[in-house]
């Protein structure tokens, strides 16, 4: 393999481990707040039990989580160097934005949450919840931010340094192998970066994705405890805040991958091409349920739906969605390639597409996953409605809970196969149309050494998954520590929140 080749698949790998504990930490910390919450409204100690419980769960996925997040920026300096000056000015304030607004504000507040029971009083202990809440969202903020700017790249210009002094550049500057390591990306307008065409939709759709995490593991545990017949009073009203938890988010959800989606068209047409296999540009373009991509005859076999995908883009089914095969456009080949003939430029068009069958297989992966989630919860919800979600010695809420046990992977295959979509359907920028992922490697590192590296993050990460799964498993097995119906010896603090609460709602 190539030195760009492993260090892609070491970012890849590095990347799609931490992703598995940010969004479960984002989503549990909402299911907190909501529990919290709740029984500070009701004073039912149910709810205290259930808010304990889960911040357990939630320490340990946020403990792994910053483990497994600080091999990457050591990944931009040695792998990505030539990236790192390219961008350090707009990745810099990005970063530094998310460690002073999203690191200290939840650290700061985590210790007051985990070890606050019963020792601060509980609106402080509330307020601590909702900030550890704000700061993990706050971090997605930031990150999005950072990668949105990678695929919409805004509020910049780029400039050379000559003779110690800096020269802007013309804004339709290519930039070219002699410019590496010389010319750089910097910010004209903070909010023009921060706000550019793709963060809000993306944001969007990353944090409902956390939310979905969170939900069906507080759906996926609750559930096994009721087949088990264990806990069943906490599992029983965990369940319901979990399914009315996932149900939100996944309507949400579904409206956010339409906007998405529509984002994608305006903003990346090579990757929204990708993304369904259309190489020819047409009129009543379909919308591809299920299929393949042949690459080298250059067409897709699936199973379509006639002028859907023309009528979800651009709400008229008659109006054409450009193809791969006039993407990208002349007037981009001509500057990035002026000595190039009318005649050479379909050739050279193809080195500017991602790889279409992985981004086609991943988008649809990732689709279909929301649509099953969003299938069971429908389900669920009718189940509890009609008075059925419990009874768990009748076969169809059998079946139905043990779905929802195995729904906590639901969100997490979608997440990772959302991810994928977005990354590789940029390729082969790694700044869209801007800078190209060859170009920015670093010059210094060496095949081998990534290679030595690479065994090191899969050993540590490895052992990481392991003792995760363990210490999850022994909480689940644990259980809460209250049993069904019992009381937590409150301090007076806190029975004089509820006494003044119950009295107020008498009042």
């Amino acid at each position: 393999m190539t030195t760009e080749i492993l260090a892609r698949a070491q970012f890849a790998f590095t990347v799609m481990f931490h992703y598995i504990y940010p969004p479960l930490s984002i989503g549990l910390g909402v299911a907190l707040v909501i529990m919290e919450g709740l029984w500070l409204k009701t004073g039912n100690i149910l709810f205290h039990n259930m808010a304990r419980f889960w911040t357990k769960v939630f320490a340990l996925t946020f403990a792994i989580g910053v483990a497994t997040g600080i091999v990457m920026e050591f990944e931009f300096g040695t792998n990505w160097a030539t990236y790192s000056r390219f961008v350090g000015d707009i990745f810099g304030s990005a970063l530094a934005a998310e460690g002073i607004f999203a690191f200290f504000l939840e650290s700061g507040f985590l210790a007051v949450l985990l070890f606050g029971w019963n020792k601060v009083g509980p609106k402080l202990h509330f307020f601590s919840t909702c900030m550890v809440c704000l700061g993990a969202h706050f971090s997605a903020v930031w990150i999005v931010v950072a990668n949105s700017w990678m695929q919409t790249p805004a509020g910049y210009h780029l400039e050379r340094m000559v003779d110690g002094q800096p020269v802007r550049l013309p804004p339709d500057h290519a930039v070219v192998p002699a410019d590496l390591g010389s010319v750089r990306a910097v910010v004209d307008d903070f909010w023009a970066m921060v706000f550019n065409p793709s963060s809000v939709d993306r944001l969007t759709h990353v944090v409902l994705g956390a939310w979905m995490a969170g939900a069906f593991l507080v759906v996926s545990i609750s559930a096994y405890f009721l087949l088990r017949g264990r806990h069943t009073v906490f599992a029983k009203a965990s369940l319901k805040v979990g399914l009315a938890f996932a149900t939100v988010a996944t309507l949400l959800q579904m409206v956010s991958g339409d906007l998405t989606a529509g984002g994608v068209a305006r903003n990346q047409p090579v990757k929204f091409a990708a993304l369904e296999g259309l190489y020819e540009t047409q009129p009543f373009a379909p919308l591809s349920l299920v299929g393949w991509v042949n690459p080298k005859t250059e067409t897709t076999h699936a199973l379509e739906i006639p002028g859907l995908l023309s009528l979800l883009t651009y709400h008229d089914p008659a109006k054409p969605v450009v193809g791969l095969k006039d993407l990208p456009s002349d007037a981009f080949l001509l500057r990035h390639h002026p000595e190039a003939t009318p005649q050479e430029l379909p050739a050279i068009r193809r080195n500017y597409w991602p790889i279409v069958p992985a981004v086609f297989q991943f988008y649809h992966l990732m689709v279909a996953v929301g649509c099953a989630l969003f299938a069971l919860v429908a389900v669920a919800m009718f189940f509890w409605w009609r008075g059925w979600l419990f009874r768990t010695d009748w076969l169809p809420t059998r079946l139905l809970l043990w779905g929802c046990v195995l729904s906590v992977l639901g969100p997490q295959i979608a997440n990772q196969a959302g991810w994928f979509t977005a990354e590789m359907g940029r390729q082969p920028w790694i700044v869209y149309e801007l800078l190209k992922t060859s170009q920015a490697l670093s010059k210094a590192v060496t095949a081998e050494q990534i290679v030595i590296s690479l065994l090191m993050f899969a050993a540590v990460y490895i052992l990481l998954f392991i003792l995760f799964v363990y210490l999850l498993t022994r909480k689940i097995q644990h259980g809460p520590d209250e049993e069904e119906g019992g009381h937590h010896e409150l301090t007076d603090s806190w029975k004089a929140v509820l006494r003044t609460d119950d009295q107020e709602a008498r009042t």
